[in-house]
């Protein structure tokens, strides 16, 4: 079953300059799909564009078979998207808890002690410590509780941009076997990711983009050696000649 699926999707902030221009892809039910590209391809925007944070100037987006385009952010929340931004992601002035009983609102008054407590057995290291400020967290914490907010409304799909950036080795281990407990649980993961190396050793399949424009589209495991990674950011070959 196709839980998200992008038309033909142009998007940016200037109708005149698109920065993603006219990308078409679909994510099945379970899928576990990485976003890679050089600098400045357009994948944060691409994403933001879905997430219904960036404008839309002709495409299509669909969730489980509904058209979602252009909705506002709140209104993609309960249609059964989660988003987790590269930065701004919680609120670091208040407690774990606190943050995740801000994003439980959403929810029926009575699902909510039960999700915030599922939340705290997927992470134990934020069960562990409910009463801290997050803003004491390491970064891979952070990360953690970020994706622990917005797993709260059980989305259809959860993505995540650069959840790596500006992490120590050892932190980006820790974001990525989180998101390996994600994948696992069966939630449909999409993730833009710099750090290609841990992304590919995540996924199943891997998108490139250069240039606002999906250059490769196929397994994973085709992008392991590097080269034709190498030729897809520096070459620009289209993703009818790397098919």
């Amino acid at each position: 079953m196709t839980t998200l699926a992008l038309r033909d999707l142009k998007a940016g902030y200037d109708r005149d300059l698109p920065i993603v221009k006219g990308v078409s892809f679909e994510v099945e039910e379970g899928e576990c799909l990485c976003i890679l590209g050089p600098n400045g391809a357009g994948k944060s925007t691409m994403i933001k564009a879905v997430a219904g944070l960036v404008p839309t100037f002709g495409g299509t987006v669909h969730l489980n078979g509904a058209d979602i385009t252009g909705l506002a952010s709140h209104q993609l929340v309960r249609k059964g998207m989660g988003f987790v931004p590269q930065t701004e992601n919680i609120f670091t002035s208040l407690t774990i808890l606190e943050n995740l009983q801000i994003a439980a609102q959403l929810l029926p008054a009575a699902e909510r002690a039960n999700r915030i407590a599922a939340m705290f057995d997927m992470f134990p290291d934020l069960g562990s410590r409910p009463r801290t400020e997050a803003g004491a967290l390491s970064g891979g914490q952070r990360q953690m509780l970020a994706a622990a907010r917005a797993l709260l409304t059980e989305p259809k799909v959860l993505i995540l941009d650069e959840p790596s950036a500006g992490l120590s080795p050892k932190l980006v281990g820790q974001v990525f076997d989180t998101l390996r407990r994600i994948s696992a649980a069966g939630v449909t993961l999409v993730l833009v990711e710099q750090n290609v190396r841990a992304a590919l050793a995540l996924t199943e399949r891997a998108l490139v983009l250069v240039d606002g424009r999906l250059a490769h589209d196929g397994p994973a495991d085709d992008l392991h050696d590097g080269k034709l990674l190498g030729e897809l950011f520096l070459g620009h070959r289209s993703a009818e000649a790397s098919a």
